[in-house]
């Protein structure tokens, strides 16, 4: 058994180098630290009707990733660890405490003994080694696959106790205590657990922990959470323990952003998501509270595809990242709760260096790669190589974001210009998910993932994980990137964590230019003044425990 000594000065760790980050980043980025208590008594009752873009189709909370997936089953599930939105730190939840060893491959958690599922079933180790076998592992005859993202070397969950169970990889796992606090880590009661892929995400057919259950959900229309009585094991640093305050939240789909701002401002809402940006400043002038959150993770970013021509020419994907604009980025399409990338990761992600001046447009540059290595322009300004195949690059992105569509048109109309051909596909979560099915279709694939740990970039962009560049065994680049995205999860210790995060980010921007980030996405929500304490997690979804509104 590892000593507590060494688990303490681990977990400290942990908190110190997230807490020094995180922090740093806010204050880097302006107005956007987690929303704060905005003053007034909490009072208990009334629902909130609240208002987002894209309709949630997937409930399961172990495969629901879309934001309105994940914004419910962020309210309806714990976990075993909590982040604390604010300082960044990894705090206990169902979990009371932990040990891990010294490789960083065994983790052993304390649980709480007082916790039961909206069942009235209890909360055990039981639970825990059935969650995490099955987010582990799979169940090929329930039709349910591993979480392999954040689940790799897996080995198993061990009971050692009613209230104790021993986590084992076969690797180390330095993010795997933030990876528990992820949404995808929540905890679902054992009848769920039994039922098939198709039934455990009906909403009559969730079983879970959380302060709030889903009460009614009617797909592309609405989603009615109710609040759970009885419930008393909140992370310590939330603002207040036992039942959340509203009575129930009702979810409502509206996708077009002006239909939603004015449902806001006639009442018919209290408070939307995704607002749109020509809309903050009017709003807030109105009295409107404007409430917005970076999301930590990768960011926004454009991910080459090295196995497809042309995008498997290095020339081409460093005139990418060189041949469009980022300061009129800022100015024609951001607004202030944004922020135009600086790396491929959030300044709210502990590990974060600054390569903004990588970044910086180079358009002379850009053309002088491109001549360099054989692309000369055609008489309609797109470049063609030596056998005279047009520089074209077909794109796909999601349009579940305010700033997606027009960033992508800026980006195109200013690689156009160095005769460069982007074809834009960007499309609802629901097309942009079966296209992404189409590998051989695009050179670039736009998307963000949404995770405060700079294991994220092993995840996304290892040979080992996900590949999203796709590189193939024979690339020189391939072992490459498995042994400088792999030394993100080897070390706790603050200076080797750095070291290795640079690396990592290094690699994927200048040395393989592997992705060219474009700008950090963030959560932001107009409510109405009686709407007190919105909040987020620390991922950006929205959370509801904290708060309440004011009775007409």
């Amino acid at each position: 058994m590892p000593s507590g000594k060494f688990a303490k000065a681990a977990v400290a760790a942990i908190a110190a180098a997230l807490v020094a980050t995180v922090m740093t980043g806010c204050a880097a980025s302006g107005n956007h630290a987690p929303a704060g208590d905005d003053g007034g008594t909490p009072v208990a009752g009334g629902t909130l009707r609240f208002a987002v873009l894209d309709a949630p189709a997937n409930l399961d909370p172990h495969s629901g990733s879309s934001y309105p997936e994940s914004l419910i089953t962020s309210n309806i599930t714990d976990k075993l660890t909590y982040q604390n939105p604010a300082t960044g730190a990894i705090e206990p939840w169902l979990a009371k405490s932990w040990e891990i060893d010294p490789e960083l491959r065994e983790f052993t958690f304390h649980l709480r003994d007082d916790v039961t599922f909206s069942d009235g079933s209890k909360f055990t180790a039981d639970s825990v080694k059935e969650n995490f076998d099955l987010l582990g592992v799979g169940n090929k005859a329930l039709g349910i696959v591993p979480v392999t993202a954040y689940w790799v070397g897996y080995v198993g969950t061990a009971v050692l106790d009613p209230a104790t169970v021993k986590v084992t990889f076969d690797r180390p796992n330095a993010g795997f205590l933030q990876a528990l606090s992820l949404y995808f880590s929540g905890i679902v009661g054992h009848s769920t657990l039994q039922l098939p892929k198709d039934q455990r995400a009906l909403a009559q057919n969730i079983v879970a922990t959380g302060s709030f259950v889903v009460a009614e959900h009617v797909y592309q229309q609405k989603t009615v959470l109710r609040k759970r009585a009885g419930y008393n094991w909140a992370p310590a640093s939330r603002k207040h323990n036992g039942d959340a305050y509203l009575d129930a939240v009702e979810i409502d789909v509206i996708p077009e952003a002006g239909v939603r701002t004015g449902a806001l401002r006639s009442g018919t809402v209290d408070a939307i998501l995704d607002v749109n940006n020509t809309d903050e400043a009017p709003l807030a002038s109105e009295g409107y509270r404007i409430v917005p959150q970076l999301i930590p993770g990768r960011d926004i970013s454009l991910d080459l595809k090295t196995d497809l021509f042309p995008t498997n020419d290095r020339a081409v994907r460093e005139a990418v990242k060189l041949g469009w604009n980022r300061d009129a980025l800022a100015k024609t399409v951001l607004t202030p709760s944004y922020a135009v990338s600086s790396s491929v990761v959030s300044k709210r992600v502990p590990g974060w260096v600054d390569f903004s001046q990588d970044l910086r447009q180079d358009q002379k540059r850009a053309e002088q790669i491109l001549d360099a290595a054989g692309w000369k322009k055609g008489a309609d300004g797109i470049r063609v190589n030596g056998e005279g195949k047009r520089l074209e690059l077909a794109l796909l992105g999601i349009s579940n974001l305010v700033n997606n569509k027009p960033a992508y048109e800026l980006i195109q109309q200013d690689l156009r210009k160095i005769g460069i051909d982007v074809k834009l596909n960007v499309l609802p979560i629901p097309d942009y998910t079966a296209a992404s099915t189409q590998q051989q279709r695009w050179n670039i694939q736009v998307a963000n993932q949404s995770r405060a740990d700079i294991a994220v970039l092993e995840q996304v962009y290892s040979p080992q994980y996900t590949n999203m560049s796709k590189l193939a065994p024979t690339d020189p680049a391939y072992q490459q990137a498995i042994d400088t995205l792999s030394a993100l999860s080897k070390t706790l210790d603050p200076a080797q964590s750095a070291k290795a995060a640079e690396a990592a980010q290094k690699f994927l921007l200048d040395d393989q230019v592997l992705t060219v980030p474009v700008y950090n996405p963030a959560q932001v929500t107009a409510a109405s003044a009686r709407v007190h304490n919105v909040g987020y997690e620390a991922q950006s979804r929205n959370v509801f425990y904290d708060t309440w509104i004011e009775p007409k």
